[in-house]
């Protein structure tokens, strides 16, 4: 048996100018500005034997992100990543085996769908995947705010900010997962090999040496007939880091923290996610994460600590039942550590406007998605966005317009 799917989604995003008191190598570009993305995928799998499947993501991405995606820890687009070569790159996304054991009698309906061959699936059942994946697809998940394509776009409402999760510089990392799954409880576990430096695009095969562990756990449970999920994340990586004090020690006026990497760092955190229907025609999430800040991030985004929320409602009550509109908010700090090394005038792999007065980064979302049909779905996207990079001498506020069309078969 075999599922054969693609999606492309194209997004156009500008903005007007903004006030900024100065500008650095990694700022937002304060003068009016706009940019494109397009990717596409193919998910194409096959059962194999009972229990085991086979998948492969062949992916084409181009384009790229506002100031080439820098400049902002809540980047405003989901789609875009820290590349400087904007021409279309056609790669391998995802490749992966995965191996399901039933522990039940009792089996439910999965419909054919992307990675997901169509058939029956055991109520209870442990599994085993292994290969190139995107670890954010088995974890941090949320009905109602998690896919960029067709929710929210902004990366502090999509996932856990202060989770630095295992990826190369487009998203990927191979990885083995083990998952346990009853209808009310799942676990969680994988690790991932992480970059062979922050945001690189080849990973360290060394992998006592570096690598990112990662824990989940969720509840599903009904209130007042109405579902919803409760998950608690938590993560451990090490890596060959650099050290943010250590970095200000050995140059306090030009600290470079790329010259403190060592193997033995490490960075941890936690994470939890909810998911609450409050009504049949509304939805609710909630999304809170911290990690220690101590070492450089490493393969997301420059946040340590963040608090999102959010309401998504779709069209059922003007007869636009496949279409959604959804409102959100992310408030994102950083650690000490992280704030004096940004002041002092250090650079990340996304931040670093030469000096720093710092604030918390904050924005809003809102976005309505029309479907036009089954297959293809467009959406207004508007985000307020107040100090970027966590910086109130760039207070703005920025003010981002998108146009996203999604379509997929």
């Amino acid at each position: 048996m075999f599922s054969i799917h693609a999606q492309t989604t194209i997004i156009n995003q500008f903005k007007p100018s903004f006030s900024a008191k100065y500008s650095g190598d990694n700022s937002l570009i304060a003068s009016r500005e706009s940019a494109i993305s397009i990717t596409s995928t193919i998910y194409a799998g096959a059962k194999l034997w009972k229990g085991a499947s086979v998948f492969i993501n062949p992916e084409m991405a181009g384009g790229g992100g506002l100031s080439k995606a820098l400049g902002v820890a809540d980047a405003p687009n989901g789609e875009t990543f820290r590349i400087g070569d904007s021409y279309p790159a056609i790669y391998v996304a995802r490749l992966f085996f995965t191996q399901l054991f039933s522990l039940s009698n009792k089996y439910v309906r999965q419909d054919d769908d992307l990675n997901q061959v169509g058939g029956v699936l055991p109520a209870k059942y442990f599994s085993i995947t292994i290969g190139k994946i995107g670890i954010a697809d088995y974890f941090d998940n949320n009905k109602f705010s998690h896919d960029p394509r067709t929710q929210f776009m902004n990366w502090g409402l999509m996932d856990n900010g202060a989770w630095d999760y295992p990826a190369n510089t487009r998203g990927y990392t191979p990885s083995i997962v083990l998952m346990y799954v009853t209808p009310s409880n799942e676990w969680h576990y994988a690790i991932s090999l992480v970059p062979e430096m922050a945001n690189g695009n080849a990973m360290n095969w060394l992998i006592k040496k570096a690598n990112s562990q990662t824990l989940e756990y969720t509840h599903r449970y009904r209130l007042n007939d109405l579902d919803g999920a409760v998950k608690v994340l938590t993560f451990f990586t090490t890596a060959n880091m650099g050290n943010y004090r250590q970095s200000i020690a050995a140059s306090p006026a030009y600290p470079d923290i790329t010259q403190t990497r060592k193997y033995g760092r490490t960075k941890f955190g936690f994470g939890i996610n909810a998911e609450q229907n409050i009504t049949t025609n509304l939805g609710c999430f909630l999304r809170a994460s911290w990690n220690d800040g101590t070492n450089e991030t490493w393969a997301f985004t420059e946040i340590d600590r963040t608090t999102s929320a959010g309401l998504v409602m779709p069209g059922n009550k003007w007869h636009r039942n496949n279409d959604n509109i959804g409102l959100g908010f992310v408030v994102s700090g950083i650690s000490n550590a992280h704030k004096a090394y940004l002041q002092a005038g250090g650079k990340g792999f996304m931040l670093g406007d030469g000096k720093l007065n710092y604030g918390a980064e904050q924005l809003a979302e809102t976005y309505y998605s029309a479907a036009l049909n089954q297959n293809i779905f467009i959406s207004g996207v508007y985000q307020l966005l107040i100090n970027p990079g966590y910086n109130k001498d760039r207070h703005g506020p920025v003010n981002i317009f998108s146009v996203r069309v999604h379509t997929k078969i």
